[in-house]
This record gives structure tokens, sequence and C-alpha cells, in this order.
């Protein structure tokens, strides 16, 4: 396990040690309160999504939240501070994941941790400037108050995103930027949603009270179902453009898992040149059916490579795949990627350079067996690095296959 994911687990767990230890030791705020906010946070880990989705569990995320930025309950002030906004939140959550670990799903641990540290930071954020009466003629200025929850839940959700971004890094060991740019991405999808509906149950329930929970919690609820179906969708359309791809292994036109490695490669290179979530995508997508246009050849080309091919031949192979790929409904990116790929690497898009370079890594390497062996397919590459090969892709690509990831693809 990388140092710094051992170092947030540790941390998340000694907050909610603390956390707790100091709510059982001064005795529990408004009983009632937490144990509404923990049962929502509970059932929103409960039915959360796949932990690798954007935010699994928006409707814990969101009350989670609230209950960090929660001054007042139906009028009256809510004495709760940061120590059990910590403990309610790790709680619960511990609860809610509880069954999915009972049914075999393994725990996730950096999940939760950024759970507890996120809801810890807006509670150390608002709770003491509201306990102490620095908020009080906010509070006069209804949306003056509404505005500052907003900019608190902003400042969280940054440090949310700063966080899941530095642990993906430490667990992947991928260019930090482009993993930011895609947590802060997915803030204005679901992640806006979240904030929207953590600031208004914090209000509603200071004038409220505790009803205003299931009122809007449920549209939250709704749209994570519907996330999960789209995202259920999305896992359906990429399994689809799989099984396409293998047509070309299952006519005997290209060696058997050739169309998986090298998608497999090309995102690795993809990400290690910090290309983003969407155009991750669209990479994957063209790798899976870069040699879908050797279908239309009369005799397949030997070993299925068509790195020793001329130019011509490569160049007329690749406009009968985008052909094919665009009579599949897939985005045009793709067809474009597809088509491209012959053409000289300076007249290519990013995306087109890197499937270019890694199927032909794949032929001279070992799935054409045309030279043999990685280190000579790479002083390949370098060599053709002239005309073909984009230099930046070829040390990506180099890069990825001494790393131990790019040694297990």
């Amino acid at each position: 396990m990388p140092a710094a994911v051992l170092a947030v687990r540790i941390v998340a767990a000694v907050l909610g040690g603390f956390g707790f230890a100091w709510t059982v030791w001064h005795g529990v705020d408004d009983p009632g309160t937490a144990l509404a906010f923990g049962v929502l946070i509970a059932l929103g880990e409960l039915v959360r999504g796949t932990p690798d989705g954007r935010e699994a569990a928006p409707l814990a995320a969101a009350g989670a939240l609230a209950y960090a930025l929660l001054g007042e309950i139906a009028g009256r002030p809510a004495l709760h501070g940061v120590p059990q906004v910590v403990a309610v939140v790790g709680a619960a959550a511990l609860a809610g994941s509880a069954p999915h670990v009972g049914i075999g799903r393994a725990p996730v641990f950096d999940h939760l941790a950024r759970r507890v540290l996120t809801a810890a930071f807006a509670a150390t954020c608002f709770q003491p400037l509201y306990g102490h009466g620095a908020l009080e003629q906010w509070r006069g200025h209804g949306p003056y108050y509404s505005v500052l929850l907003l900019l608190l839940l902003v400042l969280t959700c940054l440090c949310d995103a700063v966080l899941g971004a530095a642990l993906a890094k430490a667990r992947t060991g991928w260019p930090f930027g482009p993993l930011l740019r895609d947590e802060l991405r997915g803030l204005l999808g679901i992640g806006s949603a979240i904030c929207a509906t953590g600031v208004v149950i914090a209000l509603a329930v200071a004038v409220a009270g505790l009803w205003a929970l299931p009122v809007f919690c449920v549209p939250l609820l709704l749209t994570q179902f519907s996330f999960r179906r789209y995202a259920a969708v999305r896992a359906t359309y990429r399994q689809t453009i799989a099984s396409l791809a293998r047509a070309t292994e299952i006519a005997g036109y290209t060696p058997v898992g050739h169309a998986r490695r090298v998608a497999g490669l090309s995102r690795a290179v993809g990400r290690e040149l910090g290309l983003s979530e969407p155009d991750l995508t669209v990479l994957e997508y063209a790798a899976l059916m870069h040699d879908i246009g050797q279908l239309s050849l009369l005799d397949p080309v030997p070993s299925g490579a068509t790195e020793p091919l001329p130019p011509e031949d490569q160049r007329r192979i690749a406009l009968l795949g985008g052909e094919v790929v665009r009579q599949t409904g897939v985005p045009d990116e793709v067809a474009v990627v597809v088509e491209r790929q012959a053409d000289p690497y300076r007249e290519q898009p990013l995306t087109a350079r890197i499937v270019r370079t890694v199927n032909a890594y794949e032929d001279l390497a070992g799935g054409g067996g045309l030279l043999g062996g990685p280190l000579s397919a790479l002083e390949r590459l370098r060599l053709g690095t002239a005309r073909d090969y984009e230099p930046r892709v070829v040390e990506a690509l180099a890069r990825v296959l001494g790393s131990a990831g790019g040694a297990s693809l």
C-alpha cells in the first residue's frame, strides 16, 4: 500500500476515534438529530453504487455535508460541534458499509476516509464560527447566510477533489493534474446536485426541523438510481464494442487478445500523457476497434500485423475501419482516430498517435512476432520518430512498460 494512502487512512481513523471518544465522554447533543442524520448517511452508504464512480454515495455525501453545516433546528441552535460531526458521520458510514462487506464486497477504505475527512473539514470551517456567534449577523440577512454556506461547501468540495486526486496518484502513479481535473469535472455533474442538496437540507432543517430530511433527500436518491442505470448502460456499451472488436480475432485476421492488449496499453499511455477521462474513453474504444478494417481484406495480413505493410495499404485499412466504425453508432471521435491512425504523426490527433504507436509496439514485440522482444520493438519505434511515431508518445510508452503497472498489461 502506498505511504500516502496509508497516511490518509490513519488520519481519518484517528479523527474518527477522537470524535467518537469525545462524544462518548461529553455526551451526545440533541440525540434525535444525530440519529436522524446518522440514519440518512447510513442509508446513503447502503444504497451506494460501484466504488469507481465519481461519487458512489451522493445521498450520504449530502447528508454528511448538511450535518456539518447545520446551525439551527426548527429555530433553535444546534449544539453539536466538530467532534460529534466526525463521530456521527464515521459511525454511520461504517454502519452503511457493513452489509456490503457481509455479502462479500471489499470495504472501500479510501471512500470512508474521504467521507470522514471531508465532513471534518466542513465542520471545522463552520461550527466554531457559528458556535461563537460570529455568524449571528449573517443569519439576519438570509441571502448572505446562504451564500456563506455555498462558499464553505465549495471549499469543502475542492478539498475533497484534491484529496481524491492525491489518493489516485498515490495508488496509480498517474499525473496529479489530469486526475484533479477529472475530479473537478465530476463536481459539475453529480457533485453540483450534492452541493445543492447539502445546503438546502441545512437551511430547511433550520426552519422546518427534521421533517425536511425526507422531502429534500428523495430527489437526490432518485438521481442516484438514475446514475446507476446510466453506469450500467455504459458498461453494456463498452462490452458491445469489445465484442465487435473480437470479430477480427474470430475471423482469424488478428491474434487472440490483440485488441484488448492494445486498448489497455493505450489507456495507460494516455494516462501517462495526462489525457482527461472523456479522451481516455475515446482512446480505449478506438484502440479496441483499430483493426476492424482488416475484415474488408480478401486475404488476412500475416499474423494480423499491419506495421510492416506499405503506408498506402495501412491507410486503406484505416479508412475502411473508420467506415465500419461509423456504422456501429459509436461517437464520430472514435471513427476519426481509427481513420487517422495510419497518417504521419504530425497530422494526427494525440489519441491517434497513441493508437498508432501502441499497435506498432504490439506487432513488433510479440503480437506479430516480427522482432521478438520489447527492447527491440522500442528501439524500432525510436528509430521511426522522425515521421511515424511521436517521440513523446514513444517515451511515455517506455515509462509505462517500465513501471509495475505496465508490466502487468
